[in-house]
């Protein structure tokens, strides 16, 4: 007698090869491009090689107009501040952090040997360029230079990795508060929290570093201590409060949401030290945003950010020939994106504890609606 036998295919879930599903991806997430996967056979010096040469040179009328730049319209904003009524008060303080931010990028490339051909220039230009947004310079070289050589691997990364859900689920309910509160809501100033966490303690460091980061620290404290009563001295403590303290939190505001768009999507995976991939993470795991003109000129271009991991040996004035290249010989690979309001509410809601099987995921997955997320996901618009 003859059975019957029925056999149910089950689906296939779709994944990053497939164009439609990344089309519907970038469209969920909010951006413009999400790439196919990089092939394990694409070397981090195949994508080096095919720059054009002139990307890496060094040109120092370009570096020092970035410098005039940054001074002419940090003092610009310095004047605006003094001059404007109250109400326009928070939109010096934007120009004025938007222009200090640019400080930051040029120590950037002073720590990454790409601002002059002269490293004791490149170290005295870096410290100083630090000093109004009270960074020790030497330190955070240490630190961002282990971010690039661990990019978008797992615990080892040092810029923001995700929290291991298993360790999350371990924390007493404070400090998963402190945590939905700094990864929701407050993630546009949580380098707050980094600056302060990392670069202030020698123990952070290898004894070979100590003594660089002391000098470091000195100029910091010093710059503090000399600084700071001045600002008082001649406009009061809110005077402190105007000139300098809004500002730096406009700067860190800056710091924390490039931070976090270059390096946080939910399809962008995190891979232990076994299963990392140069290529993959430097090439594949970052991300172009395109934000408007005049932040990425007092910015100096550091939203073009997928070349400068492919090589920190590009100068800031150099990275839109380096992405032009990128974009012609490894363009279906790029995940890229315009500054919207989806992709901030993406990477604000969604984008916090990592589960190796579905990479990002929310702090409430699997759970009851968290109320500091809930509030975020209905207030927050959802614009492309």
């Amino acid at each position: 007698m003859w059975r019957t036998i029925s056999a149910v295919a089950a689906p296939i879930a779709p994944t990053l090869n497939d164009p439609s599903y990344r089309e519907k991806l970038a469209e969920e997430y909010g951006f413009t491009q999400i790439g196919e996967p990089v092939p394990p056979n694409v070397t981090l010096k195949n994508v080096i090689d095919s720059f054009p040469p002139e990307v890496f040179e060094i040109d120092n009328v370009k570096a020092w107009r970035t410098v005039v730049i940054s001074v002419v319209s940090y003092v610009a904003g310095l004047f605006m501040i003094s001059k404007a009524p109250w109400y326009l008060l928070p939109l010096a303080w934007a120009w004025t952090g938007t222009a200090i931010t640019g400080f930051f990028v040029i120590g950037h490339d002073c720590a990454h040997k790409s601002f002059s051909n002269n490293k004791l220039i490149e170290d005295i230009v870096g410290t100083l360029a630090f000093l109004p947004l009270i960074y020790p310079y030497e330190p955070w070289r240490f630190k961002h230079d282990r971010h690039h050589a661990k990019t978008n691997m797992l615990v080892e990364d040092t810029a923001w990795h995700p929290v291991v859900k298993e360790e999350y689920d371990e924390f007493p309910p404070y400090l998963q508060l402190a945590l939905k509160l700094a990864m929701g809501p407050l993630r546009c100033w949580a380098s707050i929290g980094h600056w302060l966490g990392w670069h202030f303690q020698l123990s952070n460091f290898r004894p070979s570093e100590q003594n660089r980061v002391k000098i470091s620290l000195a100029c910091v404290f010093a710059f503090m201590a000399i600084g700071w009563p001045l600002i008082i001295y001649k406009t009061g403590i809110v005077g402190w409060v105007k000139f300098w303290l809004m500002p730096w939190l406009g700067y860190h505001f800056w710091m924390s949401t490039f931070t976090m768009v270059h390096h946080t999507a939910p399809h962008i995976p995190f891979k232990d030290v076994k299963n990392w991939n140069s290529a993959q993470a430097q090439l594949g795991g970052t991300v172009h945003c395109d934000y408007p003109r005049w932040i990425e000129v007092l910015c100096h271009d550091i939203s073009v950010h997928i070349p400068h991991h492919i090589s920190q040996k590009i100068p800031s004035y150099n990275l839109r020939l380096a992405n032009e290249s990128l974009r012609k010989n490894w363009g279906q690979y790029l995940n890229e994106a315009r500054w919207n309001w989806r992709l901030m509410k993406t990477i604000m809601t969604d984008c916090h504890v990592y589960d190796e099987e579905k990479n990002y995921v929310p702090f409430d997955e699997g759970q009851k609606e968290s109320k500091v997320l809930g509030i975020l996901r209905r207030v927050m618009p959802n614009t492309p």
